[in-house]
């Protein structure tokens, strides 16, 4: 019974270890950015403020939050920047109770998440940002002063960069399907009207009402499903043919 005991504590403080090691990089980051909250607050105020009305600002309606809301998106940033330390701590915990050929699919797919994920914030900012923020101050009644919380504003640009970069993650939610057998790649062609139906009704979901904005985010999602499929017939194909007895031997992570 303590024989059995000591390896799942061995695996509690090796868990342990890591989460400070992300906790530390996380914090050392963000003191690293405190510095420049208010410049980065800017930053990403960018695209609105480019769209607000002449000699409009934005507003603070809580005493604390012109000081307290440009720290919590450095915070933000700072575990965004974290992102591929996370997940190599997360890949070097969980790496050596999984066979080779599991490494050679979840490696793969934890760097091509990540980047789809940055890529899908990025396009947020750079495409939907102006489109959605040029609709709604153009579309403010007459005597009506457009004036935005700065923390109000800060929990609507972060919610739609979560949203986005999780709508970027079709790719590895189609290969993942295939992989795990859920589903073929065939049977998964076959949905494709459905695909691109939902693709442009969650685009009416998260972006203006308009058939320009709301196809920017529904085309982009349908090539990505495409990209997935693609992919997800190589993987089919490999697991299929590779020999399981070869390729089922765990390995040790070094450090």
């Amino acid at each position: 019974m303590e024989e059995a005991a000591l390896p799942f504590m061995s695996h509690l403080i090796e868990l342990r270890t890591r989460l400070l090691k992300v906790v530390v990089f996380v914090i050392a980051v963000f003191l690293a950015l405190s510095a420049y909250a208010n410049e980065i607050y800017s930053f990403l105020a960018g695209p609105l403020m480019k769209h607000m009305p002449q000699n409009s600002t934005m507003i603070a309606i809580d005493v604390a939050s012109p000081f307290f809301t440009p720290f919590k998106l450095a915070l933000v940033v700072a575990v965004f920047i974290s992102v591929p330390v996370i997940l190599y701590q997360f890949w070097a915990f969980v790496a050596p109770g999984l066979y080779k050929r599991e490494r050679r699919m979840v490696f793969p797919l934890l760097i091509a998440s990540t980047f789809l994920f940055y890529l899908g914030v990025v396009f947020a900012y750079y495409v939907v940002f102006p489109l959605i923020f040029g609709f709604l101050t153009a579309a403010a009644p007459t005597g009506v002063a457009v004036m935005t919380d700065i923390t109000k504003y800060l929990d609507f640009v972060l919610t739609l960069f979560f949203a986005f970069g999780i709508c970027f993650e079709v790719p590895i939610f189609t290969i993942v399907m295939v992989w795990t057998g859920l589903i073929t790649p065939e049977s998964l062609a076959e949905k494709r009207p459905y695909v691109i139906v939902g693709a442009f009704v969650i685009g009416a979901f998260l972006t203006p009402p308009d058939a320009i904005s709301q196809t920017l985010l529904a085309v982009p999602m349908w090539m990505l499903f495409e990209i997935g499929l693609l992919f997800s017939k190589l993987f089919f194909r490999k697991s299929d043919e590779e020999d399981d007895d070869q390729d089922n031997l765990p390995v040790v992570i070094d450090e």
